[in-house]
């Protein structure tokens, strides 16, 4: 079965948080996803306060800039959401924006190499490894975690767009995070990418979830706000990309993602969605049940 998720955008102040999280609970939603975006809202604390404001939604960090994080804070903080909350919590990384990563004197020369040292590392500490490793940017002597995830790990998930990154996630990562920008054909080519990666590291054809945002508008004027967001971020010459409409609609293209291999769908509101909470609770009431 598709998983459906919703975003929380960090354009919303976090105040706004502790409600559409409630709610997103209540309505009986199956993730609620949060960005690490420059420079708005932290991942791992809007995602613990998610967690403790709630019982049973998932919530998923997608992502978090490894420039930004060394990794063994990363595991740190990583560990502690899963064994206090087992089996609610979802994380993925990634190389970051790198003008953001520039602004902020995090930008490396090889963002590809950086992304594939941290993913390695982050997933032996978490899998209860020690771990010592002297890669070009991850630096590890002899360090291991105290409080790892109970029960053999955490999945680890990297977002990815690029061919080389969607193959490094396929090689290292548990999991893919595709932005919005990606639309059906997208998803099947990174599935084929991710799998070319699994192959070349020697994992098989085993389990690996892709994990892809939707951009969704719904209500008045949803059709000229889609459009205008997707025209803002350069998008309005790829087909087929977004939707606009009522449940009907966003479910259509929820399942256009399924069958081009998506296990998880995550509506993600344009930035002016005028009821973040009614966004949730739409998602969660009129869009899951049509969801196969």
């Amino acid at each position: 079965m598709t998983r459906l998720g919703a975003v929380f955008r960090p354009q919303l102040a976090p105040e706004r948080l502790r409600s559409v999280a409630q709610i997103a609970d209540q309505a009986g939603l199956e993730e609620l996803w949060l960005w690490e975006d420059c420079f708005r809202e932290g991942g791992i604390s809007t995602a613990a306060a998610a967690l403790a404001w709630t019982e049973r939604v998932r919530v998923g960090v997608g992502l978090l800039p490894v420039p930004l994080r060394n990794v063994a804070v990363t595991a740190m903080e990583v560990a502690s959401l899963h064994r206090m909350f087992p089996g609610r919590a979802i994380v993925g990384v990634g190389h970051g924006v790198q003008d953001w990563m520039g602004q902020v004197g995090a930008r490396v020369e090889s963002p590809v190499t950086l992304l594939r040292e941290h993913l390695v590392a982050l997933r032996a500490l978490l899998g209860g490894e020690r771990v010592t490793t002297d890669g070009r940017y991850v630096r590890l002597d002899d360090v291991a975690l105290d409080w790892p995830p109970e029960g053999g790990g955490a999945g680890v998930l990297a977002g990815a767009t690029g061919p080389r990154s969607l193959r490094l996630t396929g090689e290292a990562a548990d999991g893919t995070v595709l932005t919005a920008g990606t639309n059906a054909e997208g998803v099947r080519e990174a599935r084929r990418l991710i799998a070319e990666g699994r192959e070349a590291a020697g994992r098989g054809a085993g389990a690996h979830r892709v994990v892809v945002y939707l951009l969704t508008a719904t209500g008045a004027g949803a059709a000229d706000r889609l459009r205008a967001e997707l025209v803002a971020e350069g998008l309005d010459a790829v087909p087929d990309l977004g939707v606009a409409g009522d449940a009907g609609a966003v479910a259509k293209a929820v399942e256009r993602l399924a069958e081009a291999g998506a296990d998880t769908v995550v509506l993600q509101p344009t930035g002016d969605e005028p009821d973040p909470e009614g966004f949730v609770r739409f998602a969660a009431e009129e869009v899951r049940p049509l969801v196969p």
